[in-house]
């Protein structure tokens, strides 16, 4: 067939009429799984599939997994953003997609294995869930499967997801090329992928020859919620030396930029008068205070894009060895960062009135 998609030649071979050969290949739901396994095995026996895998999404039931607050943008920015774009990869396939909220880590296994073996579940996205069991479960059903932001210690799964260890080294050497050599990382470690920003951080810093001193240059929440960020900067501050202030805070997220510059307003200190803030995990650019926040513009919708592509070559290719997909973020400079040579003294408490207000 040279590689060419010949529905009448396909109808020939299985014995099934045109219309029927035509609506499997398109994605359509109104055709017999028998149907639509012969045309399948058929059509990947002669190759003509290799060339779809934009054109079509050869199923048409998806069930998502994701933490409960990724399915409410108040809560969660960043995985309602992921889900949009799995949403907006299906726009314009007959592609029905169900929901199911799974905590991050001991998940209810039960809860899962029952939506996955839901007939009406004939492939799988996993948003942001770390438990291993249900990464295991989810290899042994044999289902196509895609993650998205999560680490598969077992090496069962595609995986798509921004890449973490770069991400955090790229952002720690940009405040290094802009003279910091002061900065603080705010950042929370409940999960696998915050651990891998932390060491690209460490990797920037190893490399440009600067010690990483926990006690000075990092501060770790257990989430990553603005009020509890802004408490940890702010007790960071009151139990240290001002000759001991960091010119910059590279923080783990916007909510955590937001909680960063919150505390230090408190205390009267102005970003970027008088320290710096960026963000190695951007999904907007609405100002805080007033202030653009420089940051590493993490993909979203992209994930959940590259996720449907993914999927979609697990299908036509069951037997091909699993692989993980890394996005890398893109630099977005706002006003939020100044050099480190603009600070003439160290940051010190502001007493004059205006800057309470600032």
């Amino acid at each position: 067939m040279n590689g060419k998609l010949k529905i009448r030649q396909i109808s020939e071979a299985t014995g099934l009429s045109i219309s029927t050969v035509s609506r499997v290949l398109a994605g359509k739901s109104n055709t017999s799984e028998k149907a639509k396994s012969l045309i399948m095995s058929y059509a990947k026996s002669q190759g003509i599939l290799s060339n779809i895998y934009g054109g079509r999404l050869l199923l048409n039931n998806l069930t998502v997994f994701a933490p409960p607050r990724a399915f409410d943008i108040r809560t969660d920015v960043f995985y309602h953003k992921v889900i949009q774009g799995v949403v907006q990869a299906l726009q314009h396939r007959e592609v029905r997609v169900r929901y199911c909220g799974l905590e991050e880590n001991n998940s209810d296994a039960s809860l899962f294995l029952e939506k996955m073996t839901d007939p009406l579940t004939e492939a799988a996205i996993i948003i942001g869930i770390d438990d291993p069991h249900i990464h295991t479960l989810a290899a042994d059903l044999k289902k196509p499967c895609v993650l998205i932001n999560c680490y598969d210690k077992s090496m069962q799964l595609d995986s798509v997801s921004p890449d973490h260890q770069a991400i955090g080294e790229f952002s720690a050497n940009y405040l290094i090329k802009q003279g910091h050599r002061k900065i603080l990382t705010l950042i929370s470690l409940r999960r696998t992928t915050m651990e891998l920003r932390l060491n690209g951080i460490k990797t920037a810093y190893a490399s440009n020859n600067i010690e990483f001193l926990e006690p000075l240059n990092l501060v770790t929440t257990s989430g990553f919620s603005t009020s509890e960020s802004e408490q940890a900067i702010g007790q960071y501050f009151s139990q240290t030396a001002p000759e001991d202030y960091p010119t910059a805070i590279l923080a783990g997220g916007e909510f955590m930029s937001t909680g960063a510059i919150n505390a230090l307003k408190a205390i009267g200190m102005s970003v970027p008068a008088d320290i710096s803030v960026m963000s190695m995990d951007g999904f907007s650019i609405n100002a805080i205070h007033g202030i653009e926040l420089t940051s590493v513009q993490v993909p979203c919708s992209e994930l959940g894009e590259e996720a449907i592509n993914r999927l979609q070559q697990r299908i036509l290719r069951p037997e091909s060895l699993y692989s993980t997909q890394l996005l890398q973020g893109t630099l977005a400079i706002k006003e939020s960062v100044k050099p480190a040579s603009a600070y003439k003294t160290t940051p010190s408490v502001a007493t004059a009135s205006h800057r309470l207000y600032d």
